[in-house]
């Protein structure tokens, strides 16, 4: 099941679709997306070339300051000058002229492409070439900036950002950078060419736009954003309880084939932690997540594919096999009562 095959895809669903699926080669869409979103909630319809350099040059920034690699090839004259900015050998003012002038090249053409294809909707439309130079956004975006799930898209942006440029960074093959969960930190965490753990990313904002901002289980509206009343929870779909119960047999059960979100309500009912979900109700969908990841590709899709497969029909009968395991530990069955139309 592909992560755009909805009845009717919402805004949300494209949005993610642009930011979470396909491959990156520089992370220029990821500042475009950011910028996008801070220029949409502040009311903005018309943005110049001169005003988007702002935030766009200042995203790129931020992340080398970190160190982190922002694209695959070797050089970039625009990163080349945000690189020098940092380093202090041009002024702010020079750093947006070069935004303008080269930042934008690529990145306004490609930013709706999806699997090659255009999406059906535009969240801006391209006015570099009329007289006033910039983009319009569209009443699409607008819209979805006033929706719940917009609090949670920056995050998901960020993490997903985060995950890219790791990858580029540690310069590890894509099929040994293994993201794994630390449960004490609630982090996504990989390990560099000297097996030293590092911490990416939160867990719930790499996860949460997977699942299309809805818990696993209920499909009620869930936050990524610290302090909410509906702030999501990894949830382990086998139960974490097996390590105790059978040592040695689930050593990957902190693997992200078996981390899902859930609200409140569903993770906090105390029977859950020691039963397991019921298999009629939840399997197929269990299996629908991990599928994004590996649609998503780098470096989520490579970690799932070690894990369990490299094909569908490996990946279901992975799934299947530990299932059955953690039934012969865990007899009974959990569900709860769905309160919003199932979207995967």
């Amino acid at each position: 099941m592909s992560f755009l095959q909805e009845s009717s895809p919402g805004l949300e669903t494209y949005w993610r679709a642009i930011i979470l699926l396909g491959r990156n080669s520089a992370s220029y869409k990821f500042a475009l997306g950011k910028s996008l979103l801070d220029f949409a909630r502040a009311g903005k319809s018309f943005v110049s070339l001169d005003e988007f350099a702002v935030p766009f040059a200042a995203n790129i920034v931020e992340h080398l300051k970190s160190g982190n690699k922002q694209m695959t090839a070797a050089n970039s004259t625009f990163i080349q000058h945000c690189q020098r900015f940092v380093d202090g050998q041009i002024s702010y003012d020079d750093l947006i002229a070069a935004t303008v002038r080269y930042g934008f090249v690529n990145v306004i053409d490609a930013f709706h492409v999806v699997n090659r294809d255009d999406i059906p909707i535009r969240f801006f439309t391209d006015d570099r070439k009329a007289s006033t130079r910039g983009i319009t956004l569209t009443d699409q975006l607008l819209q979805l900036s006033n929706a719940f799930q917009v609090e949670n898209l920056p995050g998901e942006l960020e993490a997903r950002w985060r995950l890219v440029e790791t990858a580029w960074a540690l310069r590890i093959s894509q099929n040994l950078l293994v993201v794994s969960h630390d449960n004490t930190n609630n982090f996504l965490v990989v390990k560099d060419a000297s097996n030293r753990r590092i911490a990416v990313t939160s867990s719930r904002d790499a996860l949460n736009g997977y699942q299309k901002g809805k818990c696993f289980y209920c499909f009620r509206d869930i936050s990524v954003v610290a302090g909410s009343n509906d702030l999501a929870q990894v949830d382990h779909f086998l139960p974490h309880t097996l390590i105790n119960l059978a040592p040695g047999q689930f050593s990957s059960i902190d693997g992200i084939w078996n981390l899902v979100l859930a609200c409140g309500r569903c993770n906090g009912s105390g029977e859950k932690s020691s039963l397991l979900p019921a298999f009629k109700r939840y399997f197929v969908r269990w299996c629908k997540p991990n599928e994004f990841y590996i649609e998503s590709r780098h470096p989520l899709h490579e970690t799932l594919e070690a894990q369990t497969g490299i094909t569908p029909d490996k990946r279901r009968k992975f799934l299947l096999e530990q299932y059955r395991a953690a039934s012969g530990f865990l007899v009974h069955e959990w569900a709860c009562e769905e309160v919003a139309e199932a979207i995967f």
